[in-house]
């Protein structure tokens, strides 16, 4: 613990008899608490001094063996530079002997190998007598056992004798003829040998026969052997390209042991397998339907080639060489290149000659014939007088409700184009797919938007009746809904599988316009079918319910006091007409185009009531039923959802009160919020329409 002086001194003066103040048997004593005061400080006054004493002495004996310590470092530092010194001279020292020994190993190399060349071309000279002999005796070619030396030293005599000077050449024609022999005998038994262990699968031997066979010219035989017999009985699927890959994959675990240069042999087993197997498989599965049937031909030629791409990527994971895809890329256009040099065409005329089969199959399913539709100048004269004229341009056609348009056609026709665009995609060159791509479209826009949409709108229009027409089919708008449904379609197919095989191209620029063009014919067909025909026929339907059904008691009652319904029976059936197109163009349309549509009829809705109500005269009790009637009106405006309609039929609502305000009040109301902005002769219209009008009263009020 830490040294405290007035704990020390306090427990000091406890032990100290008659040192304490408290308790105790003596009474408090300050000259004896004194004098052991003065006997403590004395003895630490001797003990510092002894431990002072201690303290030097420890100084001085570690100066002391610092000094020691430090001389023998000095001592140290001196033996080791002498050490350092030794090992330099015996490091120079050693590299004087190993340059020597280098020197002395040169010499006796250069002794020692034109001595071995000397001695194995004596040796040489040796065997060569032999075959002028005639008559082998040596051991290494009448042992079978030593089938590879034999095989060393006939392969070199066959060079030599390749370089026999020619002037000499009878002389040495019966040993060449002997040496050639024995080369060809000796080729053969190793081929067999190779033949035989590979049947047995002794990779050792087949790789110690390969490495003798490589310096002779039936090297290349022996891979031929090996890759020959690599393919007996790997093709028991019915999947040729599976048991093709799986053997790829087997002989690439082995041909590393067996062959030094394992990546030829590996391509030309994959050569030999495109060039025969899948050559030969390709060829019969294409001709016999190359002619007879267009459809199966290009799923048959779609499938096979997608299946030789997959397995070339199976195989990139090999060893082949450098430049393996190249290698592959090659193999797979020798195999195709007859079948996509026209593949374009063969697609185009299948996908024209079937997109007009799925279109006649409907029709004939439809017992319709189908009808010519202009086309060039004279139907885009008659497509501008349509737009500016309600005239029918050509015979009105009874269609029967019948739209000629089917979800079930276009699904077939886009179904068939995305089959060609993915066609297109695997068996297109890269730099004719834009091209390819973009005639594909062509097709796909010449029977799906002209034959099959442009034609039902054109049946369309034809086929809407007149604006004076009773109980007339107002079928367009079914038209319109399927139509823009089908459009949908045919935008998404353009984004999803067109788009990504022509982004990058110049022909993007033109599919969008085409496109484009396209959309702007459709919209402007559509727009004149519904803003000038459609919505003057509901219209005229409409005129007819009030003719029909409107009289004019309904707003000049004989008996005003008898009057019982709330709204007259016009108003019913007009409320429910409006109701039901209401429904039907919310049903047809999506986006704007229904407020656009809906605007356009509600502003002739209102025209039509409006100018309605101008042919009546109205007593008090009948403008009472004109407003309830209006009220009904305004109310169906509502589920238009348009502010200007419900505006229109507000103000409309607030004229009809002044066919039943009293005269003097009618100032009043026509500076009210609603009517005081309309015109003045608009406001004296309506109330003309009082029966009361005439009165001097009502005349004087208003004036």
């Amino acid at each position: 613990e830490p040294f405290v002086a007035d704990e020390y001194i306090e427990r000091l003066v406890w032990r100290t008899p008659g040192g304490g103040s408290r308790g105790g048997s003596e009474a408090f004593d300050p000259k004896r608490l004194l004098e052991e005061f003065v006997n403590h400080i004395q003895e630490l006054q001797i003990m510092d001094e002894r431990i002072q004493r201690k303290v030097e002495k420890l100084e001085q004996q570690c100066q002391k063996e610092a000094k020691e310590f430090a001389k023998k470092v000095q001592e140290l530092q001196k033996s080791n530079q002498v050490a350092f010194q030794h090992f330099q001279e015996l490091d120079e020292h050693i590299s004087y002997v190993a340059t020597k020994v280098c020197h002395l190993g040169d010499q006796l190399e250069g002794v020692n190998t034109p001595r071995q060349r000397a001695v194995e071309a004596q040796k040489l000279m040796k065997y060569f007598n032999e075959f002028l002999d005639g008559e082998l005796k040596s051991d290494v070619f009448t042992n079978s056992e030593k089938i590879k030396e034999a095989a060393d030293i006939i392969q070199k005599l066959h060079l030599i004798a390749q370089e026999l000077p020619f002037d000499r050449q009878v002389y040495f024609s019966r040993a060449n003829l002997d040496i050639w022999c024995k080369y060809h005998d000796l080729e053969c038994q190793l081929i067999q040998e190779f033949t035989s262990a590979q049947k047995k699968g002794e990779i050792s031997r087949m790789r110690e026969v390969a490495a003798v066979l490589l310096h002779f010219k039936g090297y290349s035989h022996c891979v031929d052997v090996y890759i020959k017999q690599c393919q007996e009985g790997a093709y028991m699927r019915n999947d040729i390209f599976e048991d093709a890959a799986i053997l790829c994959q087997r002989v690439n675990k082995q041909v590393g042991d067996i062959f030094s240069n394992p990546e030829t042999v590996l391509a030309k087993l994959i050569q030999n397998v495109f060039e025969i197997k899948l050559q030969s498989f390709v060829k019969d599965q294409l001709e016999e339907c190359r002619k007879s049937d267009a459809e199966q031909y290009l799923k048959n030629l779609y499938d096979l080639y997608t299946r030789t791409t997959n397995l070339s990527s199976k195989l990139m994971e090999f060893n082949l060489g450098t430049d393996k895809q190249t290698f592959l890329s090659k193999l797979i256009k020798s195999i195709f290149i007859s079948y996509l040099e026209n593949y374009i065409e063969v697609e185009t005329g299948y996908l024209k000659s079937r997109s007009a089969m799925i279109l006649q199959r409907y029709y004939d399913s439809k017992n319709h014939q189908k009808r010519s539709i202009g086309t060039g100048g004279i139907q885009d004269l008659k497509e501008r007088i349509r737009q500016r004229t309600n005239l029918p341009l050509g015979p009105s056609i009874d269609t029967h409700g019948e739209t000629f348009l089917s979800q079930e056609v276009v699904v077939n026709l886009l179904q068939e184009t995305k089959q060609a665009f993915e066609r297109c995609h695997r068996l297109s060159d890269p730099s004719d797919l834009p091209r390819n791509a973009f005639r594909i479209f062509t097709i796909l826009v010449e029977f799906l938007c002209i034959e099959h949409i442009d034609y039902a709108l054109e049946t369309g229009l034809a086929g809407i009746p007149s604006s004076d027409s009773r109980n007339a089919n107002l079928y367009f708008l079914d038209v319109v809904h399927q139509a823009n449904t089908i459009f949908h379609l045919f935008d998404k197919q353009f984004n999803d599988h067109l788009m990504p095989l022509i982004s990058s191209s110049p022909k993007l620029s033109e599919c969008l316009q085409k496109k484009k063009e396209i959309i702007e014919q459709m919209e402007m067909k559509l727009d004149t079918g519904i803003d000038r025909q459609t919505l003057n026929c509901m219209i005229g339907q409409m005129k007819h319910i009030l003719a029909a059904e409107q009289k004019k008691t309904d707003f000049k009652p004989e008996d005003e006091n008898n009057v019982l319904i709330q709204y007259t029976n016009a108003c019913v059936k007009v409320c429910a007409y409006v109701r039901k197109q209401v429904e039907k163009i919310k049903n047809s349309m999506d986006g704007k185009n229904v407020d656009t549509v809906l605007m356009e009829f509600g502003v002739r809705f209102h025209r039509l009531i409006y100018e309605h109500l101008q042919q009546y005269s109205y007593s008090c009790m009948g403008g009472m039923l004109a407003i309830c009637d209006v009220a009904e009106y305004r109310k169906c405006a509502k589920d238009f959802k348009i502010p200007l309609v419900l505006q229109l039929f507000d103000t409309l609502h607030a004229l009809c009160n002044l066919l039943v305000v009293a005269p003097d009040n009618l100032k009043q109301v026509c500076s009210g919020e609603q009517l005081a902005n309309l015109d003045k002769n608009i406001l004296h219209s309506f109330v003309q329409l009082r029966a009361d009008y005439r009165s001097a009263r009502l005349a004087r009020h208003f004036s």
